[in-house]
């Protein structure tokens, strides 16, 4: 079994950045594919991003590619969200969820553990 605990989320200016982080405690780490989802009040949680077990491989849903970037770093148990030129409609909670498809996947069903979420807010 693995923790996971998200930071790193605030309000922000249309046009600005943050890094979220996601920290993993428990289980090898390194053992699971890892990924970022967001859910806006009202609509389902949603995919944005996710990474192989190695950080080798990443996917991205279409709206924040060339936005956003996922990272890990298995020394440190942490898995990132950069998150560049924000838009409003990138307001949500997002959580990150650790699955043991060690390539990381984009279904929300395929993940077996989840953080308890973050804010994010972007004004315009």
């Amino acid at each position: 079994q693995v923790q996971l605990a998200e930071s790193g989320g605030g309000l922000v200016q249309a046009g600005g950045s943050l890094r979220l982080s996601c920290a993993a405690s428990g289980r090898t780490f390194s053992s699971y594919g890892m990924g970022w989802f967001r859910q806006a009040p009202g609509k389902e949680r949603e995919f944005v991003a996710a990474i192989s077990w190695s950080g080798s491989n990443t996917i991205y849903v279409d709206s924040v590619k060339g936005r956003f970037t996922i990272s890990r770093d298995n020394a440190k148990n942490t898995m990132y969200l950069q998150m560049n030129s924000l838009k409003p409609e990138d307001t949500a909670v997002y959580f990150c969820a650790a699955s043991l498809l060690r390539w990381g996947s984009s279904v929300v069903g395929q993940y077996n553990y989840w953080g308890q979420g973050t804010q994010v807010t972007v004004s315009s």
